[in-house]
């Protein structure tokens, strides 16, 4: 799977074009990926991430990095053995498509704020 661009509100993978914010795993997308608390990441927002055990999860934080990853939802995915990196969508979306070559890697992104 491969992130071809991403703009404020929009991004584009693997040929396909979202509007919503998105999940991208290895060999699929979750579209309309909603959280709890629309600026805050919590345990229950990434259950279906958690579950396919990647080493790596890339949390983009939005255009201007608006989006928050508390620490107690940080310590959680790292007790999983997970690693996880928050960064603006931007560079979530290129870290992503660097990574994935290398590793199993989930990215979850908010793609406005």
């Amino acid at each position: 799977m491969k992130i071809d661009s991403y703009s404020f509100g929009e991004i584009t993978i693997a040929g396909k074009r979202y509007k919503s914010d998105v999940i991208v795993f290895p060999d699929r997308v979750i579209d309309g990926w909603w959280r709890r608390e629309g600026h805050s990441l919590h345990e229950e927002d990434i259950d279906a991430v958690v579950g396919t055990k990647p080493e790596v999860l890339i949390v983009g934080t939005g255009y201007s990095g608006m989006m928050r990853v508390p620490e107690k939802t940080r310590r959680y995915v790292e007790s999983k053995g997970i690693e996880l990196i928050a960064t603006t969508t931007g560079e979530a979306c290129k870290l992503f498509n660097k990574l994935s070559s290398e590793k199993r890697v989930v990215a979850a992104l908010h793609l406005t704020c």
